[in-house]
């Protein structure tokens, strides 16, 4: 048997650090900092990609792709932008052996090179809305990376959007949130907290930043996805402009949206446990696999004959199944194998499931003889969807309740200097930077955003005493 991954309560970064390598999810590229996505994790985010591109285009949004390389000088001109994103730019100098006229930077963010081809598109009012999506790669040349979490490239969808009012703008910039907590909430099993970024967390050159939080097994938080009121920055940069109803020449008003590779750190440490992923059922690469067991040659042919035919089923049904036939490894290695892999529902087939024309199902998300059943093989495909739902319904309830047990309203700035080691704290705060600042500086928390659920009325600030009319979620992050 393989040796076991390190436990979350002694090692928290380790277990996640072997989980992603030992999953076959990606693995480490020579390049520092950069990973390699493997078969196995890029199943997983073609799934996440399938998931939110069906949303964006009941929406209204069509897909293009925008390059890889931005002019230097497009940067320059969006001031507050090209001074966010200055520190991890990659600046490409030569190509094809010769110094460049103007540096090019290798795309953080694609703001910049689709604005200037938004303001050669538009013309007039009829020309808007444009709803533009892209998936691809972007280059942030972080210091510090963790796998999937932050990485010097990762793979991303960008939505980028121009409206002709600024109401409309808003309106789309909510829209897109909620896409995101939906997908979040009923494909991913993640709860997540909606609201806005602080003036010192928004995004480099927006107006509103919104995003959705999501909470680890370790209680630090992770920004899952966020969406931009850019208002007219970008357009009054680039000239994107439009003739309206009445003949007058107005700018846009634009957004930006993105959901990326992180997400896959998000499911992994929202429901991983000791024995290796968890994997919720929408999303597994393999929803189920089948491990027929047996002891000799009269037995072999019988058991594979039912899973042969038992896996055709599945399959036809729309599941995504996989027949685990290997000879060379035991069953309970080939157990441990598929529940590292975090496939939800393993079936095991031997000589009495086929006399009695059952079989036995392990569900992942309770390991051990807890989430075993033996059912009939009639209406496998139906039994198994149920199960599904409830292993989707048992995993996001599970994180809820996680969740709402690790977060705290401190009754004074000391018990919140405590509380935030240990979990979030939901606290009164009065909009001033300085306090902002202080909680980063005396507890390396950091403000994750201020939801849109309030409780209402008014408190005092937790760092300062003054009065205050919103409440904030503090905590360390990814």
């Amino acid at each position: 048997m393989p040796e076991k991954l390190p436990s979350r309560s002694e090692d928290f970064s380790e277990w996640y650090n072997q989980l992603v390598l030992r999953a076959e999810l990606a693995d480490y590229a020579p390049v520092r900092g950069c990973m390699v996505v493997r078969p196995y994790g890029w199943a997983l985010w073609e799934n996440i990609q399938q998931a939110l591109d069906r949303r964006f285009k009941e929406t209204g949004h069509v897909n293009a792709a925008f390059p890889l390389f931005i002019p230097m000088s497009f940067l320059e001109k969006e001031k507050e932008h090209v001074e966010g994103f200055s520190p991890e730019l990659a600046v490409v100098t030569h190509g094809g052996g010769e110094p460049l006229s103007e540096p090019l930077v290798v795309r953080p963010t694609s703001e910049t090179i689709i604005g200037y081809m938004y303001a050669k598109w538009i013309q007039s009012y009829r020309d808007l809305p444009v709803l533009i999506n892209q998936w691809g790669n972007v280059v942030r040349w972080e210091l510090r990376t963790r796998l999937f979490l932050r990485t010097l490239e990762f793979y991303w969808q960008e939505g980028h959007t121009a409206h002709a009012t600024e109401q409309e703008a808003i309106e789309e910039t909510l829209r897109m949130l909620d896409v995101y907590a939906d997908f979040a909430i009923n494909d991913a099993a993640v709860p997540v907290i909606k609201g806005k970024k602080t003036e010192s967390e928004k995004f480099a050159g927006a107006v509103m930043s919104t995003t959705i939080e999501a909470m680890m097994q370790d209680t630090r938080a992770l920004q899952s996805g966020t969406s931009h009121f850019l208002g007219q920055n970008f357009a009054r940069a680039f000239e994107i402009r439009f003739l309206d109803q009445n003949n007058q020449l107005q700018y846009v008003w634009t957004t930006s949206w993105g959901l990326s590779t992180r997400f896959i750190g998000a499911i992994i440490m929202t429901h991983g446990d000791d024995q290796g992923l968890v994997l919720p059922p929408k999303l597994a690469p393999i929803q189920v696999v089948i491990v027929p067991i047996y002891k000799n040659d009269a037995e072999r042919s019988a058991v594979l004959e039912t899973a042969q035919r038992l896996f055709h089923e599945l399959q036809a049904a729309g599941l995504r199944v996989k027949l685990d036939g290997r000879e060379e490894m035991t069953p309970g290695n080939k157990f441990y194998e598929w529940e590292l892999r975090g496939v939800p529902v393993r079936l095991e087939i031997g000589p009495k499931d086929v006399q009695s024309g059952s079989v036995t199902l392990a569900r992942r998300d309770r390991p051990g003889r807890e989430g075993k059943s033996t059912v009939s093989q009639q209406g496998l495909p139906e039994t198994i969807r149920a199960l599904m739902n409830d292993i989707h319904r048992s995993l996001l309830e599970r994180a809820t309740a996680f969740r709402e047990a690790h977060i705290f309203d401190p009754k004074d700035y000391a018990e919140f200097q405590e509380v935030v080691q240990r979990g979030w704290a939901f606290s009164w705060w009065c909009g001033r930077k300085e306090c902002e600042a202080k909680i980063k500086e005396d507890t390396k928390a950091t403000s994750r955003c201020i939801p849109f659920e309030q409780p209402g009325g008014s408190g005092r600030c937790i760092v300062c005493g003054e009065k205050a009319d919103q409440k904030v979620y503090f905590a360390r992050a990814y």
